[in-house]
């Protein structure tokens, strides 16, 4: 019987990272000495002083321009916002609430360091953010992004903003959600990863905090820097990466893995939707890990048979056997699970979710962590740079980016 100080120790850890064994572990396994393992591993946000500096990077020299390729807002720029607070926080920035200055419209800006990303050489990472966001449009449970611009030091991607809270948040609050309400959020999640998938994209890093929901109470996706592209319906990948709890075994086995790993992840969300903990936890990371390698299943009976039979299906250990394998997120749609939900009224937003954030309006932050919101918004943050010096470390974060910005022409919006 797991007891609230679990959970708190739970929250903590899910809030600080990984703890002192992943830290061992990457100092000590050869394996895990590969730059782009160690920059996985190392979840623990890098402190960011330049987003605290009131004296921005100066800004590109003509040479150091970057190509804006097809985008029809070359314009864009920091100044054009009204940043509010600060709702957000990642290893290489923050995500702000802005309201642009022209339109009054509304925005969550995810602004980037370009430095603490090529300090950790993930800048692939993040071109595959933005590669992804932008086939995002189509889609009623993905986020949505508006365009991206970038200065001589900092990314800025102009997304939805959702104030419904992260589904973390109300986990949270909740301990657990009743089967129906879990239900729903499951199916959306499920038509987004199945979106995801037919567009050949494996999402890798669904958990709780990357899920969040809109002001009527539908679930939106976010976060792609962890998304893989280009692999095809029996393709694979190898890289290590994602969040502990949600590790599926063959990724922990650092063998080829393919897209059942995001049902893989489906499954331990629901499981904790309905349970209040990730399947496999435990304080100890070693022994979380050994958990979910080797100890079987154990569902308490307070669940559906139904319920009973798709988490079976969706965390078994062999991905060859593991519900999804053969015909993707068809057999997550027609598993009994599911057979009280209309995926056609679902995908247009026509089922009544079960939980109303009840936000008053885009200045309403009751559903956003208040570590968050009671952060000071950092001066440089809508700053264009002014200085006239150009130092190569800048030089070398322009090169890095180049192509990164972009606007949608405007019939990606009929």
């Amino acid at each position: 019987m797991r007891t609230r100080s679990d959970l708190k120790a739970f929250m903590k850890q899910r809030r600080m990272g990984l703890n002192d064994f992943i830290q061992r572990l990457a100092t000590n396994s050869y394996a895990c000495k590969h730059p782009e393992v160690q920059s996985i591993l190392n979840l623990s946000p890098p402190q960011d002083p330049e987003l605290m500096n009131a004296n921005p990077s100066p800004p590109p020299s003509p040479s150091q321009q970057i190509n804006l390729g097809p985008s029809s807002n070359p314009s864009a720029k920091p100044s054009d916002f009204h940043f509010l607070k600060v709702i957000g926080k990642g290893s290489f920035g923050k995500v702000l609430l802005a309201r642009h200055r022209t339109d009054d419209q509304f925005y969550a800006v995810k602004v980037l360091q370009k430095k603490a990303i090529l300090k950790k050489k993930e800048e692939k990472h993040i071109m595959s953010e933005r590669n992804v966001l932008l086939k995002n449009v189509k889609h009623p449970f993905l986020v949505g992004l508006h365009y991206s611009f970038q200065t001589a030091d900092k990314l800025y991607f102009i997304l939805d903003y959702i104030n419904g809270g992260e589904l973390f948040y109300h986990l949270q609050r909740e301990r657990c959600f009743l089967e129906p309400r879990a239900r729903f959020y499951a199916a959306e999640i499920a038509s987004a990863l199945g979106y995801l998938h037919s567009l050949n994209i494996v999402y890798r890093d669904l958990k709780p905090e990357n899920i969040l929901l809109d002001s009527q109470g539908h679930i939106i996706l976010t976060d792609f820097g962890l998304c893989k592209e280009n692999i095809e319906p029996n393709g694979t990948t190898s890289t290590f990466c994602g969040t502990p709890e949600y590790l599926a075994p063959e990724v922990l086995h650092k063998q080829p893995y393919d897209r059942t790993v995001d049902w893989w992840c489906l499954g331990a969300v629901l499981y904790e939707m309905l349970y209040g903990l990730p399947p496999f936890y435990s304080r100890n990371t070693a022994e979380m890990y050994d958990n979910i390698l080797n100890k079987p299943l154990q569902l308490k009976p307070n669940i559906s048979n139904a319920a009973r039979h798709l988490l079976e299906g969706l965390l078994q250990k062999d991905r060859t056997k593991r519900l999804g394998c053969t015909e993707d997120f068809i057999e997550i749609k027609n598993h009994i699970f599911f057979s009280p939900i209309n995926w056609d009224e679902l995908n247009a937003k026509k089922i009544t979710p079960p939980f109303n954030p009840n936000v008053t309006g885009p200045n309403d932050l009751r559903h956003f962590d208040p570590e968050f919101t009671d952060e000071p918004v950092p001066s440089s943050i809508g700053c264009s740079p002014d200085s006239a010096l150009v130092t190569a470390s800048i030089k070398e974060a322009a090169e890095a980016f180049v192509g990164f910005s972009y606007a949608p022409s405007m019939d990606s919006y009929l």
